[in-house]
C-alpha cells in the first residue's frame, strides 16, 4: 500500500491530526525505537563484552551499566521528539512507511535463506561423498567440517548478500513464493532419491525443515499485514469497521506486543538464553551428515519477534485510524459494513 496522495488523507483524518492520534503513533514508535536499543545493547553486551544493564539495578556494574540502563528512556525520549517533530503524518501514513520497512526485512531474509539452504546443502553434499576435497584443498575441507568455521565464513557472508539482493535488487517482490516452490522440489528430490536410487543423506531433510522453518516465520508479519492469518471469531466478522478496529488495537496492544517482548526478552535477554546461546556457539545437529544451520534456525524465533512486532505497531495505527473513522481504509473484506 502506498502512502496517501490527499492532504487529509495524509493527515490521517479530515480535519488534522489531534492528540489521542499522537498518542497512538507515540506508542508505536516507542516500541519500535525500544526495540532497536534492546537489539543494539543485546549485541553489544553479549559479543561486545560490554556491562548489562540489569548490573545497575543491583549494584554490581559499575557507571558504564547505568549509562546502558539510561539509554532506555532515552529511546523512549527520541521516539517523542520525532512524533512531536512530525505533527503532519497520520496514522496511516506511518502504517504504511513501517510496514514497508518490514516488508522489506522480510523480503532480504527469505532470499538469505535461500542462499544458506542452497550452498549449505551442498557443501554437506560434497563432504559426505568426498568431493569437497579434491576441489578445494583437505585443508579448506576440514575447515568447513566446523560450524566455527562454517557459521562465520560461509553463513554470515550469504545471509548479508541475501539481505543485499532483497533489499537492493529484488524490490516489488516477496521471496516466500519462490521459497514455498523450492520445500516442494527438495521434497520431492527427497522421494525420487529414496524410492528411485536408494540414497537418503540427513542433510536433505535438514534442508525441508530450515526453507519450510522459515517460510512459516517469515511470512507470518507479512500476511498478517494482508490479514491473511485466519480469524478463529463468530462476532468479528459481523462487526462494523470501527469496532473491528477497537478489537484489533487492543489485541496488538495486550497480546501482539505482549507476545513478541516476552519471546525476546526470555529469549535474548543473556549468553545463555534459549535464543542467544545455539547462536552464539554456532550448534549444528547430532548428525554428522546434516547441515550445520541449526543455529540460524534458533534465530528465526527472535527474527519473527521483531518483524511482528514491527508490524502490530503498524497495525495499532490502522486499527485506530479505522476506529476513529479515517480515510484511507485498506478494504480486506468488501462486504464488512463501514
Amino acid at each position: 500500500m502506498t502512502a496517501a496522495a490527499d492532504p487529509t488523507q495524509r493527515l490521517g483524518r479530515a480535519g488534522g491530526n489531534d492528540g489521542t492520534d499522537q498518542a497512538v503513533r507515540l506508542v508505536a514508535w516507542a516500541n519500535i525505537f525500544l526495540l532497536g536499543m534492546f537489539l543494539a545493547q543485546t549485541v553489544a553486551v553479549i559479543v561486545g563484552g560490554f556491562p548489562a544493564p540489569s548490573a545497575a539495578l543491583s549494584g554490581e556494574g559499575g557507571v558504564g551499566s547505568w549509562i546502558m540502563l539510561l539509554l532506555y528512556p532515552a529511546a523512549a525520549l527520541a521516539a517523542v521528539l520525532y512524533v512531536a517533530r512530525t505533527p503532519l503524518i497520520g496514522l496511516r501514513e506511518d502504517c504504511d512507511r513501517i510496514s514497508a520497512f518490514n516488508i522489506t526485512l522480510v523480503r532480504g531474509a527469505f532470499f538469505a535463506v535461500l542462499f544458506v539452504g542452497i550452498v549449505d546443502a551442498s557443501l554437506s553434499f560434497m563432504r559426505i561423498e568426498d568431493f569437497l576435497a579434491p576441489i578445494v584443498g583437505q585443508e579448506l575441507s576440514d575447515s568447513l567440517g566446523r560450524s566455527l568455521f562454517r557459521g562465520p565464513w560461509v553463513h554470515i557472508p550469504l545471509t548479508a548478500l541475501g539481505f543485499a539482493v532483497g533489499i537492493f535488487f529484488a524490490r516489488g517482490t516477496l521471496g516466500f513464493t519462490w521459497l514455498a516452490l523450492l520445500i516442494v522440489v527438495a521434497e520431492l528430490l527427497i522421494v525420487i532419491s529414496r524410492f528411485v536410487f536408494s540414497y537418503e543423506q540427513s542433510f536433505m531433510g535438514d534442508l525441508v525443515r530450515f526453507w519450510y522453518a522459515a517460510l512459516f516465520l517469515f511470512a507470518s508479519a507479512y500476511t498478517f499485514y494482508d490479514e491473511g492469518h485466519v480469524r478463529v471469531d463468530v462476532l468479528y466478522a459481523g462487526m462494523r469497521r470501527s469496532s473491528k478496529g477497537v478489537v484489533n488495537a487492543v489485541g496488538c496492544l495486550v497480546l501482539g506486543l505482549t507476545l513478541c517482548w516476552t519471546i525476546l526478552l526470555l529469549g535474548m535477554s543473556a549468553s545463555t538464553a534459549a535464543i542467544v546461546a545455539p547462536m552464539l556457539k554456532f550448534e549444528i545437529p547430532q548428525a554428522t551428515t546434516g547441515m550445520y544451520v541449526k543455529w540460524m534456525m534458533a534465530g528465526y524465533l527472535a527474527f519473527f519477534a521483531i518483524t511482528m512486532l514491527i508490524q502490530f505497531c503498524a497495525s495499532l495505527m490502522d486499527a485506530v485510524a479505522d476506529w476513529r473513522g479515517h480515510p484511507g481504509h485498506r478494504d480486506h473484506d468488501p462486504v464488512a459494513p463501514a
